[in-house]
């Protein structure tokens, strides 16, 4: 085991154990899985083949906070082989069954860029399987999964990698707003205050990211007692109107994922895992934890897609009529559904307000939230900001400030939540508006970028906000241990990129004071 993927793994990885949960057995299976996925992507590529759309959830499974099963990674290896099997062998080809993790590529550097376009392909398998259960495709990106996947065994120029690690930045651009259409399955987001009161009724509560099993699970439960509780990265979907017609959503229960431990044992009814987020759930709820999709926990029920999509939610339910309702959480009501519409409608007056200075500056603060002590740091930057600063968020990391009162400019919410880290879209999409109304570049506006980051889908939107040219990005609570000391001066002084460091020292260095 040899793991350096998250924000939290150990320096310089996790060698014995993951900071995630994960044990050896199952990090090295993944490793297998990741490394056959290799094997596979170069032998397609020769063949001038596509990869199997099924490949994806094995892909999207070796997140960090995926799966834990070592199970599901042998019967994904399973359908690997067989593909594999399949297509004619390439001259050159590797060792197909070969257990050999990351650190098994000597040069540092070499090592250090495949390390960064393996992490954002991971991002990029992630978003598009979101997008693909929605009815949105792109055959360009399962093309540049398979090369880039296949390039590990390429002899390939640091130049090359490198073009490679930034192309992956383009394709991340094109996912994201290609799941945005997709989510839009459930209309355009609207300005939405979300209650986190716990009601009188049994409740289920569901965490992730999928939309479209939060659909399937209201339709099921119309009319059968039960509140739906959403967690974590599902606030959002409260401002979807599609999801609004149903009353039995009653509102969001909890912070980030890096809480639930904490904060699942006091809903007391059962909980599903519908994308990534999960972590070793407490003995006080462990026996009422689902999972869905890419999603896997041991011994833990595993809800699967019948051949048309749909899912049969009924255990789930029986489980929730047998419980007691969640426990008070007494927080307040959050606000959520300022995306790009919803936003852009108000530009109007926020251009006012900007030519008026009574908003000076933007902070993007979007991102990851985790479990490191250090991250307290992006509440008390959110606290220190002047009254005259709007933070844009998307991504978990809100729950760092999004409970606190930081009132408004004119009516202009002081933070505007886009919605789930895939929503970082709609920041970009906000930025270019504003330049456009300003007739400036991207870099001249007003803005400044305070990035948490977590895991590989913050590595992808990472690589496509460096894609469309944004400079000075600052990224914490720490750097990557996979960045080797070259390739991260490539960042530095190509795109600006920089480390957070004080409250203090970083309010000088982004204008915010």
């Amino acid at each position: 085991m040899y793991c350096q993927q998250c924000q939290e793994s150990k320096t310089p990885a996790c060698t014995l154990g993951g900071a995630c949960g994960k044990n050896k057995i199952v990090a090295e299976v993944q490793d297998r899985v990741l490394y056959s996925l290799s094997a596979l992507s170069f032998r397609a590529k020769t063949a001038n083949t596509g990869l199997d759309p099924c490949v994806l959830e094995a892909l999207f499974a070796t997140l960090t906070n995926v799966s834990f099963d070592e199970t599901r990674f042998n019967e994904y290896l399973s359908c690997i082989t067989s593909h594999y099997n399949a297509l004619p062998p390439a001259a050159g080809e590797p060792v197909f069954d070969a257990p050999a993790g990351l650190d098994a590529i000597s040069d540092p550097n070499t090592r250090s860029l495949f390390s960064l376009l393996l992490f954002g392909v991971k991002g990029l398998a992630a978003y598009y399987s979101h997008a693909i259960v929605l009815g949105k495709t792109d055959d360009a990106i399962l093309s540049f999964i398979r090369d880039a996947l296949a390039s590990r065994f390429e002899d390939l120029t640091i130049d090359q990698r490198t073009a490679l690690v930034l192309e992956c930045g383009k394709h991340g651009v094109a996912v994201l707003a290609l799941l945005d259409a997709a989510n839009q399955t459930y209309g355009v987001p609207e300005i939405t205050s979300v209650s986190t009161s716990a009601g009188l009724r049994p409740g289920i509560l569901v965490t992730g990211h999928d939309l479209k099993d939060l659909a399937m699970l209201l339709e099921a439960t119309k009319d059968e007692g039960i509140d739906i509780y959403t967690h974590g990265e599902m606030l959002p979907a409260h401002a979807y109107p599609a999801f609004k017609k149903y009353p039995q959503l009653r509102g969001n229960f909890g912070g980030s994922w890096a809480e639930q431990r904490m904060d699942l044992a006091k809903f007391h009814g059962p909980v599903l895992f519908t994308t990534n987020c999960l972590v070793p759930p407490a003995p006080a709820y462990a026996d009422k934890v689902f999972t869905t999709g890419a999603v896997s926990f041991p011994n833990c029920p595993h809800i699967d897609a019948k051949p048309d999509g749909s899912k049969d939610f009924s255990a789930l339910i029986a489980l929730a009529r047998t419980c007691r309702p969640p426990e008070e959480l007494g927080r307040p009501d959050l606000l959520t559904g300022c995306a790009h519409d919803a936003v852009l409608a108000l530009a109007p007056k926020v251009i006012e307000l900007i030519k008026g200075g009574k908003i000076r500056r933007f902070v993007v603060m979007a991102g990851c939230d985790g479990r490191d002590k250090r991250r307290s740091y992006y509440t008390e930057f959110a606290k220190a900001l002047p009254h005259d600063t709007i933070i844009l968020t998307a991504g978990c990391v809100k729950y760092r400030y999004n409970a606190l009162a930081l009132g408004d400019i004119d009516g202009i919410p002081r933070v505007l939540d886009a919605g789930q880290c895939n929503d970082s879209y709609s920041l970009v999409v906000i930025a270019l508006a504003l330049a456009d109304a300003f007739g400036c570049g991207i870099n001249d506006l007003p803005i400044s970028y305070n990035i948490a980051w977590y895991e590989q889908k913050a590595v992808l939107v990472l690589l496509a906000l460096l894609h469309l040219g944004v400079k000075n990005i600052m990224l914490g609570p720490s750097l990557p241990e996979f960045v080797s000391p070259d390739v991260l001066n490539v960042l530095v002084t190509t795109f600006g990129l920089q480390s957070s460091s004080t409250v203090a020292e970083d309010l000088v260095k982004l204008s915010c004071v």
